[in-house]
This record gives C-alpha cells, structure tokens and sequence, in this order.
C-alpha cells in the first residue's frame, strides 16, 4: 500500500483538497505542516493574519486528532524535513497544492526536482484558485492585462468540482511533533479575546459563516455590499478564511452557482454573479503576480517609479494611527487596528487618501496593510494598492480621486460606521458628521467635540489635495 507524505500549507483543510483527496485514494496519509523560511518572508510582520493562522492550525490539528491521525508539525527547510520524513516512514510520494507568492514558486520547483532524484512520486496541485495562473492566456497565448476580458474569458472556462473531504488511513507510527505553540509566531497575545469575539478560524468556522452568508446577504450581495455600516452586513467576512486557505474556493463558486441557478429572480441572480466576479478578481491578483511578480513592490505602469511622493512622516503616522481629521478615514483606519480588517470600499478610501491627498508612496499603505490586515494575502494586497494608485495594467486611473466626505455620505448617511470606530464624534448629527470642521460651534459643544483637541482638524484640505495630486501626475505625464 502506498505511503503518501501531503504536505499542507495555506490549506489547512479536508474538503476540496486535491493533494489530499489524491493521496488518500491510493493509500496511506502522513500530513504535514512545515513553517519554513519561505514563509516567515511571506508573512513578514504580519501578526494578525499569523494569529489567524496559529488558531486555523490548531483547529486543524484537533480535528485530525479527533479522527485518529496524527498532524507532524515542523520549522526548518522544507526540502530537509520532507526527505527526512520520506526516509523515516519510507514513504512513496509526496503530494502537496501550489503556492504562488515568488519565493514559493522558486523554492518549489527546486524541492519537486530533487525530491524526484530521491526516488520520490512528487505531485503538485491547483487547491487555493479556481484556474492556474498559467492556464488562462488571450488568443495570442499572452497573459490577460485587461480585467474585464480576463473575466469573460474565465466564464468560458470549466471551474473544476469540489471534491469531497475523503475518508483518511494514517499510519500506525507516531512520531515527536512540535506544538503549535512551538512554531512561535510574533502575535500580540492581547488580541486573543477581542479577536475570538469576531473571528473563528479554521475550516469549520469557515464553513459555517459561509453557509450563513449564502442564506441571507448573497441574495442582496450587489445592492448593498459598498454600504459599510453595521446595520448592513452584505459582506461575507470570509476574506480571512479564503486568504489562509480554510475553506476551498471552488467549493464556494459552485455552491453560489446553485444559488443562482435555482433562483429566478433577476436581482439574485445578479448579486450571485457579482460575488463570483469576486472570486475571479481574487484569481486574477495571483494570475498578475505569477506573470508580474515586480507587483509587490514596483510600479507595474513603469512610467510611476518617476512620480514626486513628497508626503511626510508625520502624515504617514496619522493615516496610520486613524488621526487625520476625516472622519471616514480615521474610521476604516481605526476598524483595521482593532479588529484586523476593513470594509472594502473604505479599504479603497483610505488608500486613495494615503496616496493620492497625501503623495506617500502606495509601497508605504501596501506595507502597513501587510502588517495590519488579519486576511493578508501578498497577490490581493499588491493588486489592490497598484489598483487604487493607479499604477497598475488594469487599475483605477490615478486622476480617481476618492472624495472621502461623499463616500461616506453616501454610503453611510446616518453615519453609523463613523459613530462605531470614530466614538469622540458619535453625538454629532448625521448632517455634520462626515466634516466636523464645518459644524457649527454650539452643535460642537453639545457634541462635546472640541476641534484640535479631542478630535483633530483635517491634516489638509479635499480640494487642495485634489489640484496638488492632479498637477502632480500632469507633470508625470509629461515627462513620459
């Protein structure tokens, strides 16, 4: 019987898992879990997305425990430790799904090559993404630097079935394995209640929200999914989950399909199809960093690396710190330190904000929301800030300039989402709320705000900031 080592990284998970799925069709199943130097890059200083990790590895480790099989938990070099295993449980094969981050991909292809020289079955798999990035290619055989034509392109294609968690034969042996704890990643311990409060790791938890999402807010996904106040939850808040790999993406594709197809209502249907776009744009970020792997920390739209950031220190930590004056900004700021994330479209305020009303650099934003973002994932968090800077092949043009007093009058009128993260401005009117500074001095009183002291004045104003950033990029242009 076949021996088969599947080693398990952003996937921590039974359902859709095909080095899994594979390996135990054909015998015996060793799982293993290795934090290696690939990944301490990756993740760098990203402590929240690493406490979401430490507890999805826990709860993936209990289950297995609870089916009898042992999960062997590693730190080192990849490579070692899997020949070392092959060796001690004279194993036949190993199986494991693709990472796509550059570091990943180069180290893979080294351990596939010589693990195969050592006499090894080594296979690799599409887990984490509904295509290979290296699958979907225009009627030239060149890589889509267009969104839209990627996407019909996509819906041409065949989304592969899920498959199903299967039915697991470990090996008698056990060996020593480290503890989760033992691993040692660099996360604020303090967090732990809050985060507990709102985020449940893991692939049954993340299961179960998807299974409530689908029930409710995906039938009124498209209509409501920019409106960030709590009053209206159209947003999954799995974007933590699929990040880690705790719940399969295809798996989520085909049952929202069912979704669709079993309504005949236009407007599901229509909310359905704008959450799979979704799923595709997700695709479409790896898709860019396989074929563009400069997009983590260099201007896709070379002409950029010329553009004047003059912005300051002192900016750069206010924007930070959710003290800048605008109230929506300091909100989704201060939501991101707090719980680990950030409404969508404020993520796309605060980052046109940062970039284009302060001219800092959008390396600086992309860096901070590394270090803050609970769903940090490299391909979506690159894509994104090159998306709102404009920097990007298929990006929001750099003369988008997010207003964030009409975003938020928008698509927050009453103000809630401000009165929530922003609690010194909570007794302002809804018609003052999104700009203090124009509020009368008595309203200010009953409110208790004081402006420069309890709450501060905008750190610059809208409309200088939109000449300076458009002059700016001008000059660029001409310079081109």
């Amino acid at each position: 019987m076949t021996t088969t080592i599947v080693w398990f990284r952003k996937d921590l998970r039974l359902h859709d898992h095909p080095a899994l799925f594979e390996a135990a069709s054909i015998g015996k199943v060793i799982p293993v879990f290795i934090w290696t130097p690939e990944d301490e890059k990756a993740y760098g200083e990203s402590e929240p997305s690493l406490w979401w990790l430490h507890h999805s590895l826990q709860a993936f480790q209990q289950r297995l425990d609870g089916m009898g099989i042992q999960l062997l938990i590693r730190k080192g070099n990849g490579l070692e430790i899997l020949a070392e295993l092959a060796r001690e449980f004279q194993a036949d094969a190993i199986y494991f799904n693709d990472r796509f981050e550059p570091e990943h991909r180069a180290k893979d292809v080294e351990t596939v090559e010589l693990l195969r020289l050592l006499g090894l079955d080594v296979q690799t798999f599409n887990g984490n993404l509904l295509f290979k990035p290296d699958s979907i290619k225009n009627s030239k055989g060149d890589p889509f630097k267009v969104f839209t034509a990627y996407w019909k392109k996509t819906l041409e294609e065949y989304v592969p079935v899920p498959l199903p968690a299967p039915d697991l034969q470990g090996i008698e042996e056990t060996t020593s394995t480290l503890s989760v704890e033992e691993l040692g990643f660099p996360f604020r311990k303090n967090w732990s209640d809050y985060f507990h409060s709102i985020w449940k790791p893991g692939e049954q938890g993340a299961i179960e929200k998807w299974e409530e999402f689908m029930e409710d807010a995906l039938l009124y996904y498209e209509t409501e999914r920019d409106l960030f106040a709590t009053e209206s939850p159209a947003v999954s808040m799995l974007s933590p989950a699929i990040a880690a790999g705790d719940i399969s993406v295809k798996s989520m594709w085909h049952s929202a399909k069912r979704v669709m197809d079993a309504s005949s209502l236009p407007a599901v249907q229509n909310s359905v199809m704008s959450f799979l776009r979704q799923l595709a744009w997700r695709d479409f970020a790896y898709y860019q960093l396989v074929w563009f792997p400069q997009i983590v920390n260099q201007p896709l739209l070379t002409y950029f690396s010329l553009f004047p950031w003059n912005g300051t220190a002192e900016h750069l930590e206010r924007w930070e710190q959710g003290k800048t004056g605008y109230p929506l900004v300091d909100a989704g700021m201060r939501e991101l330190k707090k719980t680990g994330a950030i409404h969508n479209r404020v993520r796309m305020v605060v980052a046109s904000f940062l970039v284009k009303h302060l001219l800092i650099p959008w390396t600086e934003g992309s860096d901070w929301f590394r270090k803050s973002l609970i769903d940090y994932d490299m391909a979506n968090n690159a894509m994104g800030w090159q998306w709102v800077a404009g920097t990007g092949i298929d990006a929001a043009p750099y003369f988008r300039i997010f207003n964030p007093i009409a975003q938020s009058q928008k698509f927050d009128p009453n103000g809630n989402y401000i009165r929530q993260w922003v609690p010194e401005l909570a007794d302002l009117p809804a018609s003052h709320i999104h700009k203090p500074w124009e509020t009368p001095p008595a309203l200010l009183r009953e409110a208790n705000v004081q402006l420069g002291l309890t709450y501060p004045r905008p750190i610059i104003d809208h409309s200088t900031a939109r000449k300076r950033a458009l002059q700016a990029y001008n000059e660029l242009r001409k310079k081109e």
